[in-house]
């Protein structure tokens, strides 16, 4: 019988879920170039108003981020919005 050989794995990382369901895209709209970030529910941990029915959006729920692409907005720009009320956004305005 031959001696048992233990061979070193390297260690994979964890698969940080969470960060891989979330994505980043930047989208066209007739209003300008918009950041995009889909927040899975996993990761929505406060309450938010959507800008696009006037609803909450609770925590819990996924959703979306958008803030303007152009770079010049802060922190403050960013809107959470239900992902139909976004992609329903040329067809009706913000309430």
């Amino acid at each position: 019988m031959s001696p048992r050989r233990h061979h070193r794995r390297d260690e994979v990382p964890p698969l940080d879920l969470e960060r891989a369901q979330r994505s980043e895209s930047v989208q066209a709209w007739h209003d300008g170039e918009w950041l995009v970030r889909t927040i899975p529910g996993r990761a929505a941990s406060k309450l938010y108003r959507c800008p696009g029915c006037a609803q909450e959006i609770r925590p819990g729920v996924a959703h979306v981020v958008a803030w303007p692409a152009d770079g010049r907005g802060d922190l403050g720009d960013r809107r959470h919005w239900h992902t139909p009320c976004w992609r329903a956004r040329d067809r009706r305005r913000p309430t």
